[in-house]
């Protein structure tokens, strides 16, 4: 039996997963019980449908073939994940005396295209995707024989790589031998669709070409794609299955009938790629190269800003049935034809079958901008009383906001409490922390302000809604919170994308009858103190201590808020509010006194 350390194992298949253009950077999401909890999350296992294996050279040893494994959580609205623990089983018995399997390169024995060795016997290793991002651990593997079995913690929605086997083709095999490896999983409390590969020795070996896109761009830039392609393994490949993967801010015009369609993770905190999967027939023959009859047409649309495209191609294999999210074009076919001229003969044609040559990815990076604006709230309640603000900020656009390489959150939502409330309950991705913003240990009780972390792509047209539930500990007229959207640095808060920082900034007011504002508004410039949140006016007790507005014997809390609607970019609001409301006074003062001395001298 062999165990291999998580840690090397993780390290290992990071490296792999990188090279094969694996490791996709996906939005987290907390681990969590399915949206209805009756019905149990289904975990979907997957990869490649078939992988060629170059034959084995007697003297030379073999050359390697990565196979990557993936796993799909349902996203969005159908589930948020999964935190417990999971077991894998490969059953390698099918490709006994056609194939040697490593995992992660773990073996050694057998040659690799980057000086390394791998191969022989299998072995055990493999790296949860959510563990190389964050989500979850990476699976320790227990390998006997021909069985490997893998338990791991922690799935995130969307797919994600699980594993990378190194497999290659077994001494005294002939070409056309051929076997599967099946892959199955199990966990309490979820499910997990079965998964089979078929590798083959002598198969065909398809490349994908580099395009020379132009990468920097400006919204409505359009260019060409001719996708080029070629087979440089021993055997003809009978139809291919190209795949085409682009983010929110991209589009390609054209939809083919002979392709399907879907939007991976359309919700606020998804990515919003766009996943087009065409299967195009003939048959494609070792040593040729092929292109597209007609080139495809990358658009850079109004919400374009930080982008990626990914296009891979791979043998078709048998049909499949199309995944429900998926939907057929209307348009014409597309066709792929042989590359005319000298270059269609493709040199090397035993060049070392990997996966990671099936595909290329280009960034682009599109001159835009994006409004980031943030909202308040206008809440009222007696001494007692909980009532519920909502705060938050909306992307204006016209551009969406993604960090996809890095994984990193777009921006962060800052709110300082107002005085004389405390906070009862709070959204789950926002912390508490001290009134100077450093780390609070205490997350429980309540603390004089939150951070809350968007994810890593904030879309046009999207934002964060965050409503806290706030406690009336005593009544202050005009109590005012900071609500300020912000980048996650606190030592670097401007959003670089956003041309009007003005409106980044609102406020929660309390208490301040009808002439109160939610709006945006600048900063207090006097210090509130440690224990308190800031007010851009000072805060007075109501008479009686009831609510200003409100009846004075009254326990419950009513809310007046922002509506949905954004913020609007005044700011004087409440200045004036209070400015009529102490020349009221003073006026009414001034005729009292009047009338006391009328009444002296009559």
């Amino acid at each position: 039996m062999t165990r291999l350390s998580p840690r090397n194992a993780l390290r290992r298949a990071a490296g792999l997963l990188a090279a094969a253009g694996l490791l996709a950077v996906v939005p987290l999401a907390g681990a969590a019980a399915p949206a209805r909890a009756d019905e149990p999350p289904v975990f979907t296992l997957g990869g490649p449908a078939e992988t060629s294996l170059h034959p084995y050279r007697a003297g030379g040893g073999p050359k390697p073939s990565r196979l990557g494994i993936t796993v799909t959580a349902p996203s969005g609205e159908e589930g948020t994940g999964f935190a417990g623990r999971f077991t894998l089983t490969f059953d390698l018995s099918g490709v006994a005396g056609v194939a040697d399997v490593a995992f992660d390169g773990a073996a050694s024995g057998a040659e690799t295209s980057d000086g390394g060795a791998s191969g022989g016997e299998a072995s055990g290793g493999g790296a949860l995707g959510a563990g190389t991002s964050g989500g979850g651990t990476a699976p320790d593997c227990d390998v006997t024989g021909a069985k490997a079995v893998c338990v791991g913690t922690g799935v995130r929605p969307g797919t994600h790589p699980v594993a990378v086997l190194v497999v290659t083709a077994a001494a005294g095999g002939e070409r056309g031998d051929s076997g599967t490896i099946t892959v199955t999983g199990e966990a309490e409390g979820a499910a997990f669709t079965p998964f089979t590969t078929r590798v083959t020795v002598g198969g065909p070996d398809l490349v994908m070409e580099e395009l020379p896109f132009r990468t920097e761009l400006v919204p409505g830039d359009r260019q060409q794609a001719p996708i080029t392609f070629a087979n440089r393994g021993a055997g003809d490949a009978e139809g291919v299955l190209l795949t085409l993967r682009y983010t929110r801010g991209l589009d390609i015009p054209q939809r083919y009938s002979n392709c399907r369609y879907s939007e991976d993770d359309p919700g606020p905190s998804g990515v919003g790629r766009t996943t087009a999967l065409c299967t195009v027939e003939g048959a494609f023959e070792a040593g040729e190269a092929y292109t597209l009859a007609t080139p495809l047409t990358i658009e850079a649309t109004e919400r374009a800003y930080r982008d990626t495209f990914l296009y891979r191609i791979e043998e078709a294999g048998p049909p499949r049935p199309a995944p429900a999210a998926f939907e057929r074009g209307d348009g014409a076919v597309l066709r792929a034809v042989p590359v005319t001229g000298p270059q269609n003969r493709v040199a090397g044609r035993t060049a070392d079958p990997t996966p990671h040559d099936n595909e290329r990815e280009a960034d682009f990076r599109t001159e835009n901008t994006a409004d980031f604006a943030a909202y308040g709230d206008r809440v009222s309640g007696a001494r007692g009383a909980t009532v519920t603000a909502d705060v938050g900020f909306h992307n204006v656009g016209p551009a969406w906001i993604g960090h996809l390489r890095s994984g990193e959150d777009v921006a962060v939502v800052d709110f300082t409490v107002p005085r004389g409330a405390s906070v009862v309950a709070k959204p789950d991705r926002c912390r508490a922390v001290t009134a100077a913003g450093e780390y609070r240990e205490d997350q429980r009780s309540p603390a004089p302000r939150y951070l809350c972390p968007t994810s890593p792509a904030v879309h046009d047209g999207e934002g964060l809604d965050l409503p806290f539930a706030l406690r009336i500990e005593e009544v202050l007229i005009g109590a005012e919170g900071e609500v300020t959207v912000r980048a996650p640095s606190a030592r670097n808060p401007a959003l670089p994308f956003d041309p009007a920082p003005a409106n980044n900034t609102a406020r929660l007011v309390l208490n301040a009858g009808d002439d109160g504002d939610g709006g945006p508004s600048t900063p207090p410039t006097s210090d509130p103190g440690p224990d308190a949140s800031p007010s851009g006016a000072p805060a007075t007790s109501a008479p009686g201590g009831g609510a200003a507005g409100a009846s004075g014997g009254s326990d419950s809390g009513t809310g007046s808020g922002h509506g949905g609607g954004l913020a609007s970019t005044g700011s004087g609001a409440l200045t004036v509010a209070g400015a009529a409301a102490v020349a009221l006074t003073a006026g009414l003062a001034l005729v009292a006194a009047a009338r006391r001395r009328t009444g002296r001298h009559s």
